[in-house]
């Protein structure tokens, strides 16, 4: 069975900041997988090259079969089958959550507006927040605006979600109801990689757990392994200290 997603040699830089040295990775349909690391380590560009939020240098980067790098692919048409939920929301601040959750789907004629109108209502709903959907972003805590986004994310029925440190930007009060949408999508079958430094929760959803350090994947296993019994001293060291920061 082809992956999801293939990524193979991916190189990504800034300058002369080399932030990807050579990733490979590989995503089944229905996969759950956490990538962990300290900061700087290229998490958030990986996903950012998934789905060419950020350009490969070189490379390949394969979604559904498609070469997203390749002049013969509609990369707007690639990226309808893959949400993204970003660490601050952006959610447009003079929309409702309804017409945040329905702007795609209207703006890219994949929906009529009463159509896409439904299905907001379905999503927001969906994710606890039925009561919300006359709300502007100001009028909604952080937990709420994330959970809008995930909203909106999912409103072109993608296939794929990317999560960039979703809870980043929450207090610590507001991030267990933005885990239990995830962890409600996860149990309804979605592929989905996740950058996270919420380990616990990292630890029970994912089926893989990829560590990255210095633009590389240094260690790649079950949560079992990778939590327990990490085979990288690296691994070790980084897993000891977010435990003593707990």
């Amino acid at each position: 069975m082809e992956a999801k997603v293939r990524v193979r040699n991916l190189h990504k830089s800034f300058h002369s900041l080399k932030v990807l040295k050579g990733i490979d990775l590989d995503a089944d349909e229905g996969d759950v997988i956490s990538i962990i690391g300290p900061s700087g380590s290229g998490k958030s560009t990986l996903l950012r090259c998934i789905n060419l939020l950020e350009k490969p240098d070189e490379g390949s980067v394969i979604v559904d079969g498609y070469e997203l790098t390749s002049k013969q692919v509609n990369i707007n048409r690639v990226r309808r089958n893959i949400g993204m939920v970003f660490q601050q929301f952006n959610l447009f601040p003079h929309m409702t959550a309804k017409k945040n959750v329905m702007f795609a789907p209207v703006e890219l004629g994949v929906m009529h507006k009463k159509e896409a109108e439904e299905k907001a209502r379905e999503l927001l709903a969906r994710v606890g927040l039925a009561d919300k959907a006359s709300s502007y972003p100001w009028q909604l805590s952080g937990g709420q605006k994330q959970r809008v986004a995930i909203a909106r994310s999912l409103a072109m029925n993608p296939d794929i979600m990317l999560f960039d440190e979703p809870t980043s930007a929450l207090d610590p009060e507001m991030i267990g109801e933005v885990l239990q949408v995830i962890k409600e999508l996860a149990r309804g079958g979605m592929t989905m990689l996740i950058v996270t430094h919420e380990m616990h929760f990292a630890r029970e959803i994912s089926g893989r757990v990829i560590f990255m350090e210095d633009g590389l994947v240094l260690e790649s296993g079950s949560p079992a392994v990778v939590f327990q019994s990490p085979r990288e001293e690296r691994t070790r060291r980084f897993l000891n200290l977010v435990a003593q920061a707990d």
